[in-house]
């Protein structure tokens, strides 16, 4: 086939612009589409999000071929992403903090959840004359895993409870029914945990609640303001080369957001793998709706909710470098806000 001399000189400028802009020539195309995302005890509904993504194939609907690693809690998770062998982790938004303040650049670009959800509480048998923060003192306390944000949720009840996150002994049990049996066989007096985990325990009596952030007024009353919580965060230095990547993956965590809220009970139990119900689908679908107000509507952060975070960390942790910590560098709504344009509704 022949061309015109009008159109070669077309084709020469496009080339050209090609040459100068280069993200411009594949500003539609994704840079990197076998994407691996970490996360730590997938099961949760804290992760709904991101779940609902992957088996309504919202990922692949965005062009990505997204591998899920799930480990047994967040912590770990982050380590994956930081060592190089995932690109992405879907986890506790504090962690982009506590990474800068070890001057390591990840920032949150898409949010599942506007309420931590985790919840603290002891067992009723091995504590069942429980009366105040105090008689933790002593105690084994189980998390999904050290350092991860259950970790972090019980080192601030105890600080604000005039406690040290040492007068406790820190266990971690993972995120599903290992979890409930530690507490039933005694080998945790206490626990801070998230659903299905909490509900099951607390239906069958074994559990009595001492700090609940499920719900925005709860949340507002243990940290004082907007607490973000489960979230897509990613090296700067990833955001910064995969841009198109980043906004395709905050695309299928935005819809997920939206199609939760949309969505029935029984829609949701049905998507997610049946060993998530953990044997109690009535149980699941329970859990679920005193969670739903945790779940993000639009996968944006609330202004106020990094400082927040910041503020919680800062009081737990001695000698946390507040000051040296630009909070501005560890989220963004700019994915979010493309997306929610992209899928306005459900």
């Amino acid at each position: 086939m022949s061309l015109s001399r009008r159109e070669l000189i077309k084709l020469a400028g496009m080339a050209g612009a090609a040459t100068v802009f280069p993200r411009l020539a594949s500003a539609k195309g994704i840079e990197k589409k076998d994407v691996k995302i970490a996360v730590g005890g997938q099961a949760l509904i804290y992760y709904l999000p991101l779940t609902i993504a992957q088996r309504r194939g919202f990922f692949k609907d965005e062009g990505l071929d997204a591998q899920v690693i799930d480990f047994a809690g967040g912590s770990k998770a982050l380590q994956a992403v930081v060592g190089g062998s995932a690109d992405v982790v879907s986890g506790a938004f504090e962690h982009t903090i506590m990474l800068q303040s070890k001057g390591q650049f990840y920032r949150t670009f898409a949010q599942q959840g506007q309420a931590p959800m985790m919840v603290l509480g002891v067992s009723t048998k091995t504590m069942a004359g429980y009366k105040s923060p105090a008689d933790l003192k002593g105690k084994k306390v189980g998390v999904t895993a050290p350092g991860s944000s259950t970790n972090m949720m019980v080192s601030f009840f105890l600080t604000k409870h005039g406690l040290k996150p040492t007068d406790v002994s820190i266990i971690g049990v993972g995120a599903g029914a290992g979890a409930i049996t530690a507490l039933r066989t005694g080998q945790i007096d206490a626990m801070c945990n998230v659903d299905p985990v909490i509900s099951t325990l607390v239906h069958a009596k074994e559990l009595r609640i001492i700090s609940d952030t499920r719900t925005l007024k709860d949340t507002h009353e243990v940290f004082g303001g907007n607490m973000p919580s489960g979230c897509l965060y990613a090296a700067q230095s990833f955001l910064d080369k995969n841009p198109n990547t980043a906004q395709a993956l905050a695309n299928a965590i935005v819809r997920a957001d939206k199609w939760i809220h949309a969505a029935s009970l029984d829609d949701i139990a049905k998507t997610v793998p049946q060993s998530y119900l953990l044997g109690d689908a009535e149980l699941y679908k329970l859990a679920l709706k005193g969670n739903m107000e945790a779940i993000s509507p639009d996968g944006m952060v609330a202004k106020d909710g990094p400082e927040t975070a910041l503020k919680a960390q800062a009081a737990y942790i001695p000698n946390f470098p507040v000051s040296k910590i630009d909070i501005s560098k560890i989220w963004t709504n700019q994915f979010a806000i493309k997306a929610n344009k992209k899928y306005p509704h459900a």
